[in-house]
């Protein structure tokens, strides 16, 4: 009597734990999200992400001879020309060698003088030699000695000569290596970071964190990565718009700049989990004018580009 109610419960078990099967395996509806997506005013369109520069790309300054810091002349936000200084680096050595040279250019110099003295003086008596000579006053041997003298007076001053150009080029090594240590702008922009302070040391270190980051922010520059499946989609001239990332309004007009022939890895990674990093993509810049709210360099933005 009791097997046939257990084979009911057992029968009832099965049957709710399929139902729940089915009921879990079903896909709800798309949660919907906090911020819609931006939408392509184009029918047709490439989308991408964009990185904005300065115009005419950053420049990474360093410097060209370690050392530590003396003065950091910038902060973050000055416009500085062509030429102006950055940072200055200690120059006590390198000014003790510029005075060295110049007090040994100075001793160079009154040897050339010197010798010169001494070179018309063996002209005079080489001169007078030979003029007594053909009143036979002096003798042959006299004669040929002061020709010898003459001559040897000659070659020494041209060995002065010599010593004295290249302290010359010594002295202005020494120059430029002090002014080196002086670091300047190399063009006309805005002082985007600095990463230096006065008395920390100086390292020359390729392809490390700049000291410096120098850019010209009158104008925006926008890099966008395009994956090398829609590059052949992409034209010159081609119109396109971007968004601030996570935003959907206030489009930005872009205008072409030019297309970058080389497909390149992937390096500007928005971070999404279902993003590749194997990727190679085609970069495509453009420039844009300050728009109403503001922009950084370094913000990414999302950009549509007119496709065929």
């Amino acid at each position: 009597m009791l097997k046939r109610p257990t084979f009911y419960l057992a029968v009832i078990g099965i049957i709710a734990v399929v139902l729940l099967v089915l009921r879990l395996r079903q896909s709800g509806p798309e949660p919907t999200p906090l911020v819609p997506p931006p939408q392509s005013p184009y029918a047709e369109s490439v989308g991408a992400r964009g990185i904005v520069e300065s115009l005419h790309e950053n420049v990474r300054i360093s410097p060209t001879v370690a050392g530590r810091i003396e003065t950091v002349a910038v902060k973050v936000g000055d416009r500085v020309k062509k030429g102006d200084p950055l940072f200055v680096i200690d120059a006590r050595d390198a000014a003790s060698e510029v005075r060295m040279m110049e007090a040994q250019l100075a001793v160079l110099d009154a040897k050339m003088r010197e010798t010169e003295t001494q070179l018309a003086d063996r002209r005079d008596q080489f001169d007078r030699s030979t003029k007594l000579r053909e009143k036979a006053v002096a003798s042959e041997d006299e004669t040929k000695r002061n020709a010898f003298a003459w001559q040897a007076a000659q070659r020494q001053l041209v060995r002065v000569q010599a010593d004295y150009r290249l302290g010359q080029a010594q002295l202005e090594n020494a120059q430029v290596q002090l002014d080196l240590l002086t670091v300047r702008a190399p063009r006309d922009g805005t002082i985007l970071q600095v990463n230096i302070r006065a008395g920390e040391y100086a390292t020359v270190t390729p392809g490390g964190d700049p000291l410096i980051l120098l850019g010209d922010i009158a104008t925006y520059q926008l890099r966008a990565d395009i994956d090398e499946s829609d590059a052949p989609r992409i034209r010159p001239d081609c119109e396109a718009v971007a968004y601030l990332k996570g935003t959907r309004t206030d489009p930005i007009p872009l205008k072409f700049q030019r297309i970058e022939p080389y497909v390149t890895p992937k390096r500007s990674l928005t971070g999404e989990s279902t993003e590749r990093v194997d990727t190679r993509v085609l970069q495509v810049v453009f420039t844009f004018d300050q728009p109403p709210m503001p922009v950084y360099v370094g913000q990414q933005m999302d950009v549509f580009i007119q496709a065929r």
